[in-house]
């Protein structure tokens, strides 16, 4: 076989440093639009992004040629520039170190898409610490509560 063929989607998700609240309904979109457009920077495709206040969820087909710490470290940087020069007043805004990737079917994208953007919906319910255990539990992943 002379190509290669990949279909790379991932569920990503970080947070804001300390889970601090600083990403208000007025910051979201711009914020969301432009992690959109460092994703289709690296060659890839962003399928859904949204979140609340102190995370962020991420849908996104990405290059098999990128690795996904490569795209999630340059992604984070930008973002926290972006939002230190385009909102001043959030000059102490920064991510958390970690994230969390989990690997999406194709047969699963839209289920994992609407799980996305009903995000504030979700965490009236639930917080995002409880969602990422589910998350990482539902993955096999073992982890430290100091951690998260």
């Amino acid at each position: 076989m002379s190509q290669s063929y990949t279909n790379l989607l991932y569920h990503i998700i970080f947070s804001t440093k300390d889970r601090k609240p600083l990403i208000t309904e007025q910051y979201q979109p711009r914020l969301y639009e432009y992690i959109g457009g460092i994703i289709r920077g690296t060659g890839g495709i962003s399928l859904g992004i949204d979140g609340t206040e102190d995370h962020v969820h991420v849908l996104a087909k990405l290059r098999p040629d990128r690795a996904l710490s490569d795209v999630l470290r340059d992604l984070k940087a930008n973002a926290t520039g972006w939002m230190h020069d385009v909102f001043p007043v959030l000059k102490g805004f920064s991510w958390q170190r970690g994230y969390g990737a989990f690997t999406v079917s194709y047969s699963n994208v839209d289920e994992v898409r609407n799980y996305i953007a009903r995000q504030k919906e979700h965490h009236q319910r639930i917080s995002f610490r409880d969602e990422f255990i589910q998350f990482l539990k539902a993955n096999g992943i073992e982890y430290d509560e100091r951690y998260l």
